[in-house]
Formats: structure tokens, sequence, C-alpha cells
């Protein structure tokens, strides 16, 4: 995708890697409305960058989402580039915590349902448009898991196989799929993650992101140096020395 002269819709774009996108492409000269259930964040953000859009989405609600998707497109035509970035990470005591089944499940309908039922709810429309783009968020963790979030491990690797179907089933249509896979990013996730030491800075992922997006227009995957030890530990054999520095014994 080409990173400006778009209007993209950007879930989660109130806080964290959300908003670090959104400030970078309304910076790079595109059309930004950032989406969100909260809508403190979205406003603090759209106040420190004039000209950037909100729209409140609660994207657990299925009927949300359609209605969302009707009101967004009609209030913004020309929206040709979906960003599934909102998401939630949360540790699963599978063995003590009675909690774990109700967090794997909202996990999932967070993560993984509406990402697809925003995509879907937008298509008919990106499918309309000279070029589109739906840019999927996933992780690291979707090729070497957190043992500790096993469900949010699981669904970046949902969203990472989603992606690759999604592409090949619209390989001969204007619309390009993308997938942005973060490895650990200082931002307020998960307790402590912002001051975790080995978490890489959110401005220096973005700015390496926007920069493989601009170096290449056709990617199918925007992967950053820090990432790469998980995005290729399987292929390259290192998948178990992997796994153990990122789930110490």
């Amino acid at each position: 995708m080409n990173i400006t002269g778009n209007t993209i819709l950007i879930t989660g774009g109130g806080t964290g890697i959300g908003r670090g996108l959104a400030e970078a492409f309304h910076a790079a000269g595109n059309t930004v409305i950032i989406a969100g259930r909260r809508r403190a964040p979205l406003e603090a953000v759209a106040e420190a960058n004039p000209g950037m859009h909100l729209a409140l989405l609660d994207i657990d609600d299925a009927a949300a989402i359609q209605d969302f998707a009707a009101r967004v497109v009609a209030e913004h035509p020309g929206l040709n580039v979906l960003v599934n970035n909102a998401g939630i990470m949360r540790v699963e005591e599978v063995l003590t915590g009675p909690e774990a089944l109700a967090t794997a499940e909202a996990t999932i309908t967070t993560n993984l349902l509406g990402p697809i039922r925003l995509t879907s709810a937008l298509l008919p429309h990106f499918l309309g448009q000279p070029k589109a783009a739906v840019v999927n968020v996933s992780s690291g963790l979707a090729f070497v898991p957190r043992a500790d979030t096993p469900t949010y491990s699981a669904t970046k690797a949902a969203i990472h196989s989603y992606s690759l179907s999604l592409r090949h089933q619209l390989r001969n249509t204007s619309v390009q799929v993308v997938e942005l896979a973060p490895p650990l990013v200082a931002t307020d996730l998960t307790p402590g993650q912002r001051d975790n030491p080995r978490a890489l800075p959110l401005e220096d992922f973005i700015r390496e992101s926007m920069a493989l997006l601009a170096a290449d227009p056709d990617a199918a995957e925007i992967l950053v140096e820090r990432v790469k030890p998980q995005r290729m530990a399987e292929a390259t054999g290192r998948f178990g020395a992997v796994f153990d520095l990122i789930n110490p014994r």
C-alpha cells in the first residue's frame, strides 16, 4: 500500500501501536479515523493531531460493527484502508485461575472475531475502490507463543493464518492484505510492558515499520528487525531456543 493519499481506519487508535500508526499516517498525508471503545483517549489523540477523525466502536459487538461500518463509509466514502489493531492481552492461569476460560473467550472475541467481522463488513466497499488494503496487526507471538498468554498468542497465530487465506482469496482484486507483526513494544498492552528494558521503544517500531511500508508498497508482511528471530524461529531450527528465551523454565 502507498503510505500517503489514503483514508485509513485504525481500530484501537487511542493508545499504543494504534496511536503511533495513526499519528504517523496522519503526518504522511492521509485522512485518518481512529476508533475504539473509550472516548477520552480518542479525543486526546484527535486534539493533538488537528484534522484527525474519531469514531466510537465496541469491537466485541457484532451488530454494532455492522452499524459502525455503514456509518463510517457514509461519512468517509473515500475509506480504502483498514488497520485491524485493537486487541487485549491477559495472563491466563489455567491451573489455578477460575476466570481463565472467561479471559480466553473475551480474547478471542476481541482479537479474532472483531477483525474478521469488521473486515467482512467493509470488504464490499473496499472492492469498489481503485486501491484498498486490509492491514492486520498480528504479533511475534503468533510464531513463538508466550505460554502465560496462551489465547492471545493463539489469536495472533490465527490472524496470521487468516491473513494468508484472505490475501489468496483477494489476489485478483484491488484489495491488498498486509500483515504487521510487532515484537515486544514499549506500550501499556500489559502491566509493566512500557518500562520493560527488552521492549522496543514505540517510536522506533513505528519509524521502522513506516520505512518498510514506504520501501515496499507491495509487501505482504512488515517485519522489523527485532521480530525476525520469532518470525523465522521454526524455519531456522531455533524454535525451541526462542521459546525458552520467551518462557524461562
